[in-house]
């Protein structure tokens, strides 16, 4: 064997055993408990929409790192901001991420979720693939979970979540991050226009969640 491939056999063992250190089982079983402890506030009868949600949303946002989530989603805007614009704007981007979870998630209410493996990106960083089986649709959903090591807290918590949305695997945060980021050059950085039109989105999904709920409750009623 010559020098080079001495090299390459060398180096490719060596990035084996580094990504074989990374592979953490923890970050699937984190995903796996707490993603169906998610999906199971929404399968709750006894609740109302509005507890519903709030328990939702305390779930996710203990899940989840949405503080990291909203500071990613305004890209370089982050450090551009003063504080007291973030902080509104923050407060804004997670009631409306928390919201876009619920709807989306709320498509597989009563179904569980599996892991099927992970990828690592780095120490304490990993992409965790679940399916979600859909016996009555007859269908498999793909959803992937970005899962970081917090350092402070030494917990796992997700940073985004990429779901199929019209037949396409979409990172949420990434998305939301393109189209803040994109009004934001067209609006010389201003954080009232975008706090505005995070709003609107807001309410667009609200209304949209009522017509939703009603057409239900009059299903049911019929």
């Amino acid at each position: 064997m010559n020098i080079l491939k001495k090299i390459a056999t060398f180096t490719l063992a060596g990035a084996l055993i580094t990504s074989t250190a990374w592979a953490d089982e923890k970050s699937e079983a984190y995903v796996e408990e707490n993603a169906n402890t998610v999906l199971n506030t929404l399968n709750q009868p006894d609740l109302t929409e509005a507890d519903r949600t709030a328990q939702f949303n305390e779930y996710m946002n203990t899940f989840a790192n949405m503080d990291k989530v909203a500071r990613f989603a305004v890209g370089r805007y982050g450090r551009q901001f003063t504080k007291d614009e973030f902080e509104a704007y923050s407060d804004a981007f997670i009631t409306y991420a928390l919201a876009v979870y619920e709807v989306q998630l709320d498509r597989f209410r009563g179904e569980k979720i599996e892991v099927v493996g992970s990828v690592d990106l780095g120490p304490g960083d990993s992409v965790v693939k679940t399916k979600i089986l859909a016996p009555n649709a007859g269908k498999k959903f793909n959803v992937e979970w970005r899962v970081r090591l917090d350092k402070n807290s030494n917990e796992y918590k997700v940073l985004d979540v990429a779901l199929n949305i019209d037949g396409s695997q979409i990172w949420l945060a990434q998305e939301q991050q393109a189209q803040f980021v994109s009004l934001l050059d067209r609006s010389n950085g201003s954080a009232k226009v975008l706090i505005e039109r995070i709003n609107a989105m807001t309410a667009k999904l609200q209304r949209e969640k009522e017509l939703a709920q009603n057409s239900l409750n009059l299903f049911e009623e019929g």
